[in-house]
């Protein structure tokens, strides 16, 4: 079992598994047929306030995670259809920012190890 992150405008390969899409938005230039997301949790991306926030911006991260690890725990309901996904085999968490080290995946994926372990 492993929690991948993928970009959305990545080729799709079969080592991706379950493919789900955290964003709160549909990435642009992507068609929903061409995707091959298997799950689009929309609501357990951040919030739109809290996506506006951070804003990507890097020195904001510690706190963005902080944030958003709090709206997390309130909306425990989004996260267990991913956390069966996640025991029955290989997920790639699905985003569309291009900064692949502060995003909304990655403090996902943060979040999700440590509630599997």
């Amino acid at each position: 079992m492993t929690i991948a992150l993928k970009r959305i405008y990545e080729p799709i390969e079969e080592q991706d598994g379950y493919r789900v899409l955290v964003d709160r938005l549909w990435p642009r230039g992507i068609r929903k047929n061409a995707a091959a997301i298997d799950l689009w949790l929309k609501d357990i991306a951040p919030s739109t306030a809290l996506r506006q926030w951070f804003n990507h911006d890097p020195k904001k991260w510690d706190d963005f995670k902080a944030r958003y690890f709090v709206e997390l725990d309130d909306n425990q309901e989004y996260l267990q259809p991913l956390l069966d996904t996640i025991r029955e085999g290989n997920i790639s968490l699905i985003y569309s920012s291009r900064d692949e080290m502060h995003n909304q995946a990655v403090a996902l994926r943060e979040y999700l190890e440590t509630l599997i372990r």
